[in-house]
């Protein structure tokens, strides 16, 4: 196992490893235990109350961050004729059909998200393989199928983030940057956690929300405590 650092280990004294901090108290924290130079990310890992295994108990959406995530995506529009240009006039950075087809086939991964009209998903779909295996392929359920190519690409520039189930059973979203306002991480977590509990499954069953930890990139986990969310 490789041993932290001595910043590390300075700030993890600050962290009661077993106690359940309150959300906002638990976000100053994390600000306070970020090590790096950088501005690191204020990530969240919620463990929920279900069975991954199952597909009617499956958690997925999308969440527009009411303070963006503090990284501006690359959106890559899959669309023709007057829908690229409208896609184009909302702000995607590229735009294209066939021709953006053959050059992800190629190799070429310069983005961060793809959204695709709902016409043009026969051809996007010989990238099924590709794009896949990266999590990159559109979807209907994430928004990122669809006609309304304006708001999808404003929603993805102003910090629509989708959340997916892992095997695990587990829920991995960032929040922003170390560098935001303690409020602002606040509100995009509340935000989050919103959408979760909206997101619950109707065979759920028990507890839901089982824990929630929250750290930035290189430091240590702060426990939240969930009484408010129960």
């Amino acid at each position: 196992m490789p041993k932290h650092g001595k910043k590390y280990r300075e700030v993890s004294q600050l962290v009661n490893a077993e106690a359940l901090y309150d959300p906002s108290e638990a976000i100053e924290l994390v600000k306070k235990t970020a090590p790096a130079k950088f501005d690191e990310t204020v990530d969240v890992a919620v463990r929920l109350g279900v069975d991954p295994r199952k597909q009617d108990q499956a958690v997925r959406g999308v969440v527009v961050l009411p303070h963006g995530t503090g990284k501006t995506k690359r959106v890559l529009v899959f669309a023709k004729g007057d829908k690229a240009k409208e896609a184009e006039a909302a702000g995607a950075d590229f735009v294209g059909d066939a021709d953006m087809i053959n050059k992800i086939q190629q190799g070429w991964f310069e983005f961060d998200v793809c959204v695709a009209t709902p016409d043009m998903m026969s051809e996007v779909g010989k990238l099924g393989r590709i794009l896949g295996g990266k999590g990159l392929m559109p979807n209907p359920k994430a928004g990122t199928v669809t006609f309304d190519v304006t708001k999808a690409v404003q929603e993805i520039k102003a910090g629509k983030i989708e959340y997916r189930l892992d095997k695990a059973g587990q829920i991995h979203a960032p929040l922003g940057k170390v560098s935001f306002d303690a409020d602002k991480l606040n509100e995009n977590f509340k935000a989050l956690v919103d959408a979760l509990v909206r997101a619950k499954p109707a065979a759920a069953k028990g507890v839901y929300l089982k824990n929630i930890a929250v750290s930035s990139t290189m430091g240590p986990s702060v426990r939240v405590n969930l009484s408010t969310f129960r």
